[in-house]
């Protein structure tokens, strides 16, 4: 069949509109029609070629919400008509990474997706798909251990933020930190996934939650999610800031916005003896975390997180269970929705820094 998207032809090119073939589903892949798109950072990195692990062409966006509409005949978790999260990290559960209650990295997504048959063909050539999902196209195709079966009342342009942003920045207080109730926390980077970091720690009942970003509009941005105080990068040394305004440094600092300066910033800001660096974001190819291995020795440490340690089937389709009951806000999340002729106005606006989440619908 044949389905649009929006390709990345070469490095630092505008996304064209498209008329890809698209691959039948196999016995186990499910054939989704893709509602709304959420546009991340990391979709930019793949298209500027600072970061970017999948060959062009490539169809970006890894955060989407559809309806399936066929399913191979192996497929016995999913049906046709199911309100769906496509997942970049699937969950087969039953490798060694699944079974182990430890990791949401299953060993079928550590296997270089990037290198796995992509769907999607232009004139006979394969044309990537972004995180093995390519979420700005019409129709897409993958593996059912992809495939998240999410609640059917949540509108698609809100529930496709769970797919990464929210399970990012709410997974990795409540799944990677394990933030306690009474807790001080910092987030450098004010963006998606930084704003979800706020709202997870809220959620956790952090008592004191520390925004920093150059961003001015990010500080009335993210009251709305549980911020209680607001650092201007601009005008303020954050780590001097932060050690003020806590008498030593949060129990937990959260990076987000890929910049390794700041990832030794976040580290410097938290208490000495326990204090707990999270890094979400993903700095250009080859920038290296430099770190004096004495701060270590002295307690502090520093730990990952890919999409939040949040299990893609098991666990994703919980978050929007808070949305549900009113503990989550995505509404002011979604700052733009755009058609998918506007995607790349969509990723100026990200440039700009004048979005939170900007949503393709189609």
């Amino acid at each position: 069949m044949k389905t649009r998207a929006m390709v990345c032809h070469a490095p630092g090119t505008p996304l064209v509109e498209e008329l890809l073939d698209l691959a039948p589903p196999g016995p186990g892949d499910v054939l989704i029609e893709i509602m709304a798109s959420g546009l991340c950072h990391t979709d930019l990195s793949q298209i500027e070629g600072k970061a970017a692990p999948y060959p062009f062409p490539v169809v970006v966006g890894h955060e989407g919400a559809g309806i399936v509409r066929e399913v191979g005949a192996a497929v016995t978790s999913v049906k046709v008509g199911d309100h769906v999260i496509p997942v970049g990290i699937g969950e087969c559960g039953s490798c060694g990474n699944c079974r182990s209650g430890r990791t949401n990295l299953c060993e079928a997504f550590l296997g270089d997706i990037a290198l796995q048959p992509s769907p999607f063909s232009l004139d006979g050539q394969p044309v990537s798909a972004y995180s093995g999902v390519g979420s700005l196209a019409q129709f897409i195709v993958t593996a059912e251990r992809n495939v998240a079966v999410i609640r059917n009342d949540v509108p698609f342009h809100l529930a496709c933020t769970a797919g990464c942003c929210v399970a990012t920045g709410v997974g990795a207080v409540m799944h990677t930190a394990h933030v306690e109730n009474g807790a001080t926390v910092a987030v450098f980077g004010l963006g998606g996934i930084g704003l979800n970091v706020v709202q997870g720690a809220r959620l956790a009942g952090a008592a004191r939650i520390i925004g920093v970003d150059i961003n001015p509009l990010r500080h009335e941005q993210g009251k709305r999610f549980g911020l209680t105080d607001f650092i201007d990068a601009r005008t303020s040394d954050p780590v001097t800031a932060i050690q003020a305004l806590t008498q030593g440094g949060v129990d937990y600092a959260f990076e987000c916005a890929g910049n390794v300066r700041l990832m030794a910033q976040a580290f410097e800001s938290t208490r000495i003896g326990w204090g707990c660096t999270v890094v979400l974001g993903v700095p250009p190819d080859g920038q290296a975390m430099e770190l004096v291995p004495f701060q270590l020795q002295l307690g502090r440490r520093v730990q990952g997180s890919f999409m939040g340690n949040v299990k893609g089937r098991s666990e994703l389709p919980g978050l929007l269970d808070h949305f549900a009951a009113g503990r989550l806000n995505l509404a002011d999340l979604v700052t733009h929705r755009l058609p998918m002729s506007e995607v790349n106005a969509g990723f100026d606006l990200m440039r700009r820094g004048e979005s939170l989440r900007t949503v393709v619908s189609f």
